[in-house]
């Protein structure tokens, strides 16, 4: 039989030891030849989007900040502030044509963020993570022109049955008109694969950093991978095209 085609990489937001969320590391997934680029999204106080994982920051002189409660402007006056602006990131991902995936954390980015990614003429380079059924729901209304796809989470799993986990997680991203699942590696099981194939529903992975577990995504078939380790992705994917030549 033959094997699937090789998922598409994403490059995690923080790949190859660059620090998270920034521009750094944006360009050391494209440098390493990523399809995807990810980095987490949050709105300030005035509703500017900037690249954050959290909402407390720690600044240089031992201070901690809310980004929510901050302006732009305030953010942006802070000594040695590490917050990069979500525009500016995106100003260069859409020259090179690359995907970016923006993982939502909180649901006051949702608005904004349909309106910046309409203003830069980018609806089809780039799509929603971080949605978990209630935001993936809330994205629909306030962001009905950006892709989603439904964050499915081990907290979830662990309090059902494999089975009603798997088909609550297909109705929901159904419900929510998201076009796919982002897993958790660890979620992965036949029965998940086996659903969502069959609801149509591509699987996003993450964050898969080891050679064998990469390999084993890719047998899988999913749609992407996520990793820290671009480059080792990249390796793993030369050695499994060389051998689909083979068949």
């Amino acid at each position: 039989m033959k094997a699937p085609p090789f998922p598409l990489i994403t490059a995690h937001a923080g790949c190859m030891d660059t620090p998270q969320n920034s521009i750094e590391s944006i360009f050391a997934g494209l440098k390493h030849g990523a399809d995807i680029v990810e980095d987490d999204i949050r709105a300030t106080k005035d509703g500017a989007l900037v690249l954050s994982h959290d909402d407390a920051i720690q600044l240089s002189d031992g201070r901690q900040l809310r980004i929510s409660a901050l302006t732009l402007q305030e953010l942006s006056t802070l000594p040695q502030s590490p917050i990069v602006e979500l525009r500016s990131a995106l100003r260069i991902v859409k020259e090179t044509g690359v995907l970016m995936n923006l993982d939502v954390k909180d649901d006051a980015s949702l608005e904004p963020l349909a309106d910046l990614i309409a203003a830069l003429g980018m609806t089809d380079q780039v799509f929603l993570t971080g949605c978990e059924h209630p935001r993936a729901m809330l994205a629909r209304s306030r962001a009905p022109l950006l892709r989603k796809l439904l964050n499915v989470q081990a907290v979830s799993f662990a309090a059902k049955a494999p089975e009603e986990a798997v088909r609550q997680a297909c109705e929901e991203a159904e419900s929510a008109g998201c076009f796919g699942l982002n897993v958790p590696y660890p979620l992965v099981s036949d029965n998940l694969l086996k659903r969502a194939e069959e609801a149509g529903l591509p699987l996003y992975v993450w964050t898969v950093d080891e050679p064998m577990r990469m390999k084993r995504c890719a047998e899988w078939g999913v749609q992407s991978i996520t990793t820290r380790n671009v480059a080792t992705l990249q390796a793993v994917k030369a050695h499994w095209n060389q051998e689909t030549c083979r068949l």
